[in-house]
């Protein structure tokens, strides 16, 4: 499906009633698109959690204009099975496919300007064994030199 429309008519069809009655709903769904419009919006709202979510924004039933209550999961579930060909995937299962970069792994808060490590702490680490100056992992290593700095302040 293209666009939040066609999955309002497809609803229509399913539910009864007219699109309009479903529109806001596969609006929510899609309202990602306005900050990418590629398919990978879809890993904000189209999963498991955000049938729920929608549950929580819209109520768990919607009346349509032919007097139905239908709940908002069956409409969530539709909208997402007509993009996701045929199934509902878990949000982990969008979250696994992030491909890593070293700036989403490297939270820190500058509380002392030039003590604390920029960059990637990784490559610290490395340069550290690599130098023979620690054998330790990079979870030890980044405890131990918080601690250093800690004492060291």
């Amino acid at each position: 499906m293209a666009h939040p429309l066609h999955h309002a008519e497809s609803s229509a069809q399913k539910f009864g009633g007219v699109p309009s009655d479903y529109q806001s709903i596969h609006d929510w769904f899609d309202a990602s698109k306005e900050h990418l419009a590629l398919f990978t919006h879809r890993a904000m709202r189209h999963h498991a959690q955000g049938l729920f979510e929608a549950e929580r924004v819209f109520g768990l039933t919607l009346t349509n204009s032919a007097g139905r209550d239908i709940p908002v999961r069956w409409i969530g579930e539709q909208h997402i099975r007509e993009d996701c060909q045929g199934r509902i995937p878990s949000m982990a299962d969008w979250l696994r496919r992030i491909q890593p970069e070293p700036w989403m792994a490297n939270g820190h808060i500058d509380r002392h300007a030039g003590s604390e490590p920029c960059g990637d702490p990784r490559l610290a680490w490395a340069s550290e064994v690599a130098a023979g100056r620690t054998v330790l992992g990079l979870k030890d290593w980044m405890a131990a030199s918080a601690t250093q700095a800690t004492q060291s302040a």
